[in-house]
């Protein structure tokens, strides 16, 4: 059964496993091609944005830049992993296991082949390894775990992590040489150098210590009607309109229970409005004016109830003598 095995991966491996590197290599060495060429007009519009004093496009296209140049040169590594691989491939053949001469070509292909969609022949090499060596070899490679042999520069080329400041700042000193740009690289530096932290909640903060140092203030604004500024009233001030408030308001209570000839209603006590001793003329005015209006509220309220039930009881065909009491 082993023979079996091994006779089958041998087959598999062999004729399939050179023709998907040698087309890989062919397609390597075209997109290696197209892409030189692609980052030297790159290069170009980012010392015409330096020139123009457009930074912040420049700060953007060199991301990219920097993301195409580590592609490229996962690329140039690729090519020659393929290579070695694929002068290897009689020594595959014969062994059952990966040799350790071949296992950071191997693994590399492997870990490279699912992040190089340009590269669709890596694909098939990995899926030719995979069946020869195990899927438990092609994941280990893929988890980049401690047992496997990656290459590190594959695994920095091909990673989706930012660059960081200084290496757009390095690129971009380097553009404004090759071209002798004259460019002062402080307001760049100053942005790369902010952390993620300020720009991302720099605003809320200064809004937050902007409405933390006016929440004092706050109570002495100006109110909408007057637009003056509101001084606080002392406890004193507070007391004395509270005691005028309450005088009037007995006042009013006091002069309801006078009928409108001036005698007193039924089982009611005398009216007690001479007892009320105003603190000035001004407010003494104001108290009785205000008597005087519940007076009339009073009286009207009382011709009018007279009025309808002499009415009901016309319609009624009994008559009630009018009197100026009331019920």
């Amino acid at each position: 059964m082993s023979a079996l095995n091994q006779l089958f991966n041998r087959g598999l491996l062999g004729p399939k496993c050179k023709t998907s590197l040698n087309l890989a290599i062919s397609r390597i060495k075209l997109l290696q091609n197209k892409r030189q060429v692609q980052l030297n007009h790159m290069r170009k519009e980012i010392s015409q944005f330096l020139q123009t004093g457009q930074e912040a496009i420049a700060r953007i296209r060199v991301e990219h830049l920097v993301r195409e140049m580590n592609m490229l040169a996962a690329y140039d590594i690729l090519e020659l992993f393929c290579e070695f691989v694929y002068a290897r491939v009689p020594i595959l053949e014969t062994q059952k296991e990966c040799p350790k001469e071949l296992q950071e070509a191997i693994t590399s292909i492997i870990f490279a082949a699912p992040r190089c969609s340009d590269l669709p022949e890596l694909l098939q090499v990995r899926n030719l390894f995979t069946a020869k060596y195990g899927k438990e070899f092609t994941s280990a490679a893929d988890e980049l775990r401690p047992d496997t042999s990656v290459n590190r520069s594959i695994i920095e080329k091909l990673s989706v992590k930012a660059p960081s400041g200084e290496e757009k700042l390095g690129l971009l000193k380097e553009i404004a040489l090759e071209y002798h740009l004259e460019w002062d690289a402080s307001r760049t530096k100053a942005e790369f150098g902010k952390k993620h932290e300020d720009l991302l909640d720099g605003s809320n903060k200064i809004s937050r210590e902007a409405t933390n140092s006016q929440v004092p203030a706050a109570r002495n604004l100006p109110t909408p009607s007057s637009g003056k500024m509101r001084p606080p009233v002392s406890p004193k001030v507070k007391n004395q309109r509270i005691e005028d408030r309450t005088a009037t308001v007995m006042a009013i209570r006091d002069m309801s229970l006078v009928s409108p000839d001036h005698r007193t209603l039924p089982h009611s006590e005398p009216s007690n409005l001479n007892l009320i001793k105003p603190k000035s003329s001004s407010q003494s005015n104001d108290v009785m004016e205000m008597a005087r209006a519940a007076i009339s509220a009073a009286e009207r309220a009382s011709a009018t109830a007279r009025r309808a039930a002499e009415l009901v009881n016309s319609k009624n065909g009994s008559w009630v003598p009018r009197n100026n009491s009331l019920c």
